[in-house]
């Protein structure tokens, strides 16, 4: 919990310790083509459905390998999309996604800690639904924040 410094300076929270990665996110231009690469090049392999998140307005799928961390493409499916014109300057990486224990608790402790909440939570379709949120951390740092292992689509 934050408190008050002998200065009477506000105090930092410190986040969750239990804050591990989930996975990366990554801006194509194609899923099909992005799997296609991540398969070639890396030895990674579908690992879910391609799901619409109409909220979004993207596709996105999730890729695996034993022993690696999963990667998330993320496919612009309309020109208002908020990826649309990084995916036309050619995509790459777009956010780390961090999985912490209760999303609700976490957040007042990052914004306690200076992170910048680009929204509101809300349901994240390729997480069935559960809340997701977005923020920025300092060195421009995009980071989608999940509290569920939750995939739709995931083949295990």
């Amino acid at each position: 919990m934050s408190g008050t410094t002998k200065e009477g300076q506000k105090s930092k929270t410190h986040a969750n310790p239990r804050m591990m990665i989930d996975h990366i996110g990554i801006v194509v231009r194609s899923l099909e083509e992005g799997i296609q690469q991540w398969e070639q090049l890396f030895g990674y392999k579908q690992n879910s459905d391609i799901v619409l998140n109409t909220r979004q307005k993207v596709k996105v799928v999730f890729l695996a390998k034993k022993e690696s961390l999963t990667v998330k493409l993320v496919e612009p499916t309309e020109p208002t999309s908020p990826i649309s014109a990084y995916a036309r300057r050619g995509g790459g990486l777009h956010h780390l996604c961090f999985r912490c224990d209760n999303l609700e608790l976490q957040i007042p402790m990052l914004k306690n800690n200076g992170v910048m909440f680009l929204g509101s939570p809300e349901p994240g379709e390729a997480f069935n639904n559960h809340s997701i949120a977005f923020f920025l951390a300092k060195n421009n740092l995009n980071v989608e924040l999940i509290d569920t292992l939750e995939k739709l689509g995931w083949l295990g």
